[in-house]
């Protein structure tokens, strides 16, 4: 006699037999089925694998969001400085009144925001530099607004040193951290 694993059922079709798949026998009740599924220790491997591989990728995935907020800082500076160049070159051109006594740059950045009138347009028309002030990417505090997320260089304060003064002559980053170049964030 042959054992009930072993057992395959046939049929026969017009003209020939067919062999279909072997039947596995049922379980007995109270004992789980062989040969299907996974084993507690295969699902132990598997999760103690894959969270290898997790821990594996955490610095690698921290290292590409402090580049992105890099990249972003860095685009975030030179739209800010490209705005008060051009604030500046305005105020050379006579376009912007302003005092003799004054460096020409902007008093404050919101300013760059809200626009200046243009003096030699006959219609007094508004400069705008900027559509927004963007935000210093590494300072989260939601309280700021995003003028009061940068550093501000007056024109008559050393680079060494910077100080806010009567205008903005620059800005920077107010972040404590490094960069991946090695340099700090307040020195871009």
């Amino acid at each position: 006699m042959v054992p009930q694993a072993m057992r395959w059922n046939f049929a026969f079709r017009p003209g020939r037999w067919i062999r279909l798949r072997a039947r596995l026998p049922a379980a007995p009740a109270g004992r789980a089925s062989t040969g299907a599924g996974f084993t507690l220790l295969e699902l132990v491997i598997a999760v103690a694998i894959l969270s290898i591989l997790v821990v594996m990728a955490m610095p690698v995935v921290r290292l590409e969001l402090q580049r992105q907020k890099e990249a972003e800082l860095r685009q975030d500076l030179r739209l800010l400085r490209d705005a008060i160049d051009a604030y500046k070159h305005a105020g050379d051109e006579g376009r912007i009144v302003r005092k003799a006594d004054t460096s020409g740059y902007p008093p404050r950045l919101e300013d760059l925001l809200r626009g200046v009138t243009d003096a030699k347009d006959l219609k007094a028309r508004t400069i705008y530099f900027l559509r927004r002030i963007p935000r210093d990417p590494f300072n989260d505090t939601a309280a700021l607004t995003p003028a009061e997320t940068w550093g501000k260089r007056s024109y008559a304060s050393p680079p060494a040193a910077p100080v806010e003064g009567e205008d903005v002559f620059d800005v920077f980053s107010l972040a404590e951290g490094t960069g991946i170049n090695g340099v700090p964030y307040r020195e871009w």
